[in-house]
Protein backbone atom coordinates (compact mmCIF):
# COMPACT_ATOMS: atom_id res chain seq x y z
CA UNK A 1 0.00 0.00 0.00
CA UNK A 2 1.67 3.72 -0.98
CA UNK A 3 0.73 6.00 1.19
CA UNK A 4 0.75 10.18 0.84
CA UNK A 5 1.17 13.41 2.98
CA UNK A 6 -1.09 16.01 1.59
CA UNK A 7 -1.29 19.27 3.04
CA UNK A 8 -3.08 22.35 2.25
CA UNK A 9 -0.66 25.31 1.92
CA UNK A 10 -2.95 28.02 1.33
CA UNK A 11 -5.11 27.09 4.59
CA UNK A 12 -2.44 24.72 6.73
CA UNK A 13 -4.23 22.00 8.53
CA UNK A 14 -2.96 21.22 12.03
CA UNK A 15 -1.96 18.03 10.87
CA UNK A 16 -1.29 16.62 7.38
CA UNK A 17 -4.06 14.59 6.36
CA UNK A 18 -2.24 10.69 5.47
CA UNK A 19 -3.92 9.21 2.81
CA UNK A 20 -3.47 5.76 0.53
CA UNK A 21 -2.23 6.55 -2.83
CA UNK A 22 -4.62 5.11 -5.66
CA UNK A 23 -2.97 4.58 -8.87
CA UNK A 24 -4.54 1.60 -10.55
CA UNK A 25 -7.68 1.28 -12.28
CA UNK A 26 -8.88 -1.56 -9.92
CA UNK A 27 -7.62 0.63 -6.58
CA UNK A 28 -9.52 3.63 -7.94
CA UNK A 29 -12.62 1.75 -8.90
CA UNK A 30 -12.74 0.37 -5.84
CA UNK A 31 -11.75 3.79 -3.61
CA UNK A 32 -13.64 3.51 -0.30
CA UNK A 33 -16.41 1.26 -0.78
CA UNK A 34 -17.37 -1.21 1.70
CA UNK A 35 -15.42 0.56 4.30
CA UNK A 36 -17.13 0.73 7.67
CA UNK A 37 -16.09 4.38 8.48
CA UNK A 38 -13.19 6.90 8.26
CA UNK A 39 -11.45 8.42 10.70
CA UNK A 40 -10.68 12.12 10.67
CA UNK A 41 -7.14 11.94 9.26
CA UNK A 42 -7.39 9.22 6.75
CA UNK A 43 -8.69 8.70 3.09
CA UNK A 44 -7.75 8.14 0.02
CA UNK A 45 -5.89 10.32 -3.06
CA UNK A 46 -7.09 8.83 -6.03
CA UNK A 47 -4.54 9.71 -8.80
CA UNK A 48 -6.10 10.02 -13.08
CA UNK A 49 -3.62 9.07 -15.60
CA UNK A 50 -5.69 12.01 -17.46
CA UNK A 51 -6.95 15.55 -16.12
CA UNK A 52 -10.30 16.24 -17.50
CA UNK A 53 -13.65 16.49 -15.45
CA UNK A 54 -15.20 13.07 -16.45
CA UNK A 55 -12.07 11.17 -15.94
CA UNK A 56 -12.03 12.74 -12.47
CA UNK A 57 -16.00 11.85 -11.66
CA UNK A 58 -16.77 9.83 -8.80
CA UNK A 59 -19.88 7.72 -7.55
CA UNK A 60 -20.71 6.62 -4.27
CA UNK A 61 -22.28 3.34 -4.45
CA UNK A 62 -21.63 0.99 -1.83
CA UNK A 63 -20.60 3.60 0.52
CA UNK A 64 -21.59 3.77 4.42
CA UNK A 65 -20.58 7.08 5.17
CA UNK A 66 -20.30 10.83 3.75
CA UNK A 67 -17.01 12.17 2.71
CA UNK A 68 -15.34 15.43 1.80
CA UNK A 69 -14.33 15.46 -2.00
CA UNK A 70 -11.52 17.64 -3.04
CA UNK A 71 -10.63 17.60 -6.88
CA UNK A 72 -7.16 18.82 -7.52
CA UNK A 73 -5.31 19.51 -10.93
CA UNK A 74 -2.02 19.01 -12.19
CA UNK A 75 -0.74 22.06 -11.10
CA UNK A 76 -1.46 21.40 -7.50
CA UNK A 77 -4.99 23.60 -7.16
CA UNK A 78 -8.05 23.06 -5.95
CA UNK A 79 -10.46 23.21 -8.52
CA UNK A 80 -13.85 21.93 -6.90
CA UNK A 81 -14.76 20.80 -3.24
CA UNK A 82 -18.14 18.97 -2.53
CA UNK A 83 -19.72 16.92 0.41
CA UNK A 84 -20.62 13.21 -1.52
CA UNK A 85 -23.34 11.78 0.31
CA UNK A 86 -23.87 7.47 -0.06
CA UNK A 87 -25.81 6.13 -2.88
CA UNK A 88 -25.14 9.14 -5.04
CA UNK A 89 -24.82 8.01 -8.37
CA UNK A 90 -21.95 10.74 -9.84
CA UNK A 91 -20.33 13.72 -8.67
CA UNK A 92 -18.28 15.73 -11.26
CA UNK A 93 -15.75 18.64 -10.85
CA UNK A 94 -16.66 22.01 -12.26
CA UNK A 95 -13.05 21.87 -14.34
CA UNK A 96 -10.81 19.27 -15.30
CA UNK A 97 -9.06 17.50 -12.13
CA UNK A 98 -6.22 15.02 -12.04
CA UNK A 99 -6.31 14.31 -8.32
CA UNK A 100 -9.15 13.34 -6.13
CA UNK A 101 -8.91 13.59 -2.12
CA UNK A 102 -11.64 11.85 -0.57
CA UNK A 103 -11.58 12.45 3.15
CA UNK A 104 -14.06 12.72 6.64
CA UNK A 105 -16.26 15.34 6.07
CA UNK A 106 -14.81 17.65 9.06
CA UNK A 107 -12.06 18.92 6.42
CA UNK A 108 -14.57 20.32 3.69
CA UNK A 109 -13.97 23.88 5.48
CA UNK A 110 -10.28 23.61 4.80
CA UNK A 111 -10.06 23.80 1.22
CA UNK A 112 -11.77 26.30 -0.80
CA UNK A 113 -11.20 25.99 -4.78
CA UNK A 114 -7.48 27.98 -6.21
CA UNK A 115 -5.81 26.81 -2.62
CA UNK A 116 -2.59 25.03 -3.56
CA UNK A 117 -1.76 21.53 -1.99
CA UNK A 118 0.95 19.47 -1.41
CA UNK A 119 1.26 15.86 -1.89
CA UNK A 120 4.50 14.47 -0.35
CA UNK A 121 4.91 10.21 -1.25
CA UNK A 122 6.07 8.31 1.58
Amino acid sequence: MRLALVQNLTRPLEDSLRVRLCLSYWERLRGLMFQPRLAPFDGILLAEPREGRLEAAIHMLFMRFDIAVIWINRAHRVVDVRHAHPWALIYVPQRPASYILETHPSHLSYFRVNDVIEITLL
